[in-house]
């Protein structure tokens, strides 16, 4: 089910809390919202739905990948860049990196571990 995508600034800034199979319902919402929004987005986060769990969505060459419970394990060559959001107006200064190593899990719940270069979530 699509989903309205949530602009409360209060709610956005919340920490979120690990994901849960009872969560998987909602990860195809967050499936189904960025498929929806896919000329204009290329990742979403659950908050973005108003959901304060630890997944995500993001555009990977033709498909989306899931990660539930991501975490960053390393980072390098990070650079300043501007950005927008679905859920916030306009574009803002923000600190990213050339290369992340996140280990997260899968629909499954298994463990995995990717290295991302360069702007590798792009719709193509």
């Amino acid at each position: 089910m699509v989903r309205p995508v949530c602009r409360d600034t209060f709610l956005l800034s919340q920490k979120s809390t690990p994901a849960t199979p009872a969560d998987l319902p909602t990860v195809r919402d967050l499936v189904d919202t960025l498929e929806a929004n896919r000329e204009r987005c290329v990742g979403m986060a659950a908050n973005m739905i108003g959901v304060l769990r630890r997944f995500i969505a993001v555009v990977d060459g033709e498909a989306i990948l899931v990660m539930l419970n991501p975490e960053i394990v390393k980072s390098a060559k990070p650079y300043r860049t501007e950005e927008g959001c679905l859920s916030l107006e306009g574009t803002r200064p923000v600190r990213r990196f050339g290369s992340i190593k996140v280990r997260w899990q899968d629909e499954e719940f298994r463990v995995r571990i990717r290295t991302f270069e360069g702007f590798t979530v792009t719709a193509q």
